[in-house]
């Protein structure tokens, strides 16, 4: 890997934070919980010398109990973290969309909005994202549109959401992010935390989202993501394919959901390899998705690499 500093880094990134905003600046971070948003939220508050507001928008696209462990582990590393609801709200505005870049595109639409909407609320300014290169590289080039970029595509976001965005981790890459939350001394649930799309489960399930595919996916995901705890991958996830298949249940014929699973290695999410898992993991997989999950018929593995495919499968 290229020679990077982190600490360089972290003393630019508060001169270029300090140029934009003074301590008693009306200051928001939308924080996910995931490395990327917890990072720049952190520099923001540490580069202005006191604790800011992060709100977690709960869209109802997440993973089990997601919302509550991330106020907690922000408020853990000194940030003022609060939920937002808007789960009817994002769920309702996915309805009917299948096209996986008009499912991207809408979700930017409905997360921007309400934002902004909190930022109105709140008479808040400036708001602090996670937006990283690959984030812009992707988006920028037409591989899929990553829901966090919005002016290296040209939109004026101060006249159209009403707030200014800051994103002091906007020219690093995923583990150089690690790298910098390493010399903050972060928790190192922070520091190994795994990527999740922005758009959430919304990515992993193919097609229509609806709240009865979105509950089979999160439990399918649970189980994903416990059985691959020793695994070392940039990402381990379920996806809930938009077909189905026969299987036989209690002796009888059942016409159920097929789930993809999906476990890469990566540095720099532009390029993958997927994990050649042992096959005895990979049979506690299935055999725990379709036990635990009844209307779950069949567990695929993707042998894919990035390229020919992308990580997420929308």
């Amino acid at each position: 890997m290229p020679c990077f500093d982190p600490k360089a880094f972290i003393d630019d990134a508060f001169k270029y934070i300090r140029s934009i905003l003074v301590p008693d600046s009306r200051i928001l971070a939308a924080c996910s919980g995931g490395i990327d948003s917890t990072v720049s939220a952190v520099l923001v508050s540490k580069a202005l010398g006191k604790p800011i507001e992060a709100v977690y928008i709960d869209d109802g696209l997440r993973r089990i109990g997601e919302a509550e462990d991330t106020v907690k582990l922000l408020r853990s590393i000194g940030l003022k973290p609060f939920i937002y609801d808007a789960r009817n709200e994002v769920v309702s505005g996915l309805r009917g969309i299948v096209d996986p870049e008009e499912k991207r595109k809408t979700f930017r639409e409905l997360f921007y909005n309400i934002l902004g909407r909190i930022a109105k609320e709140n008479n808040v300014r400036y708001v602090v994202q996670g937006t990283i290169a690959a984030d812009i590289v992707e988006t920028v080039k037409g591989v899929k549109t990553q829901h966090n970029v919005l002016e290296q595509l040209g939109i004026d976001v101060s006249v159209k959401y009403g707030f200014n965005v800051i994103e002091p981790l906007r020219s690093l890459y995923k583990w150089q992010v690690r790298m910098v939350a390493q010399e903050l001394e972060l928790p190192i649930e922070i520091i190994e935390r795994k990527p999740f799309p922005g758009p959430g489960l919304a990515v992993r399930v193919i097609g229509e989202v609806t709240w009865d595919k979105l509950e089979i996916l999160r439990k399918a995901t649970k189980i994903v993501e416990e059985e691959t705890v020793d695994v070392n991958a940039f990402q381990s996830f379920a996806v809930l394919l938009d077909s189905k298949a026969t299987g036989i249940k209690n002796e009888s014929r059942i016409y159920g959901y097929i789930i993809a699973v999906r476990i890469v290695s990566s540095s720099d999410a532009l390029t993958a390899r997927f994990v050649e898992v042992p096959y005895n993991k990979l049979r506690r997989i299935s055999e725990r998705i379709t036990s635990e999950i009844p209307e779950v018929t069949r567990v695929l593995y993707d042998i894919t690499d990035k390229p020919p495919a992308t990580i997420e499968f929308e």
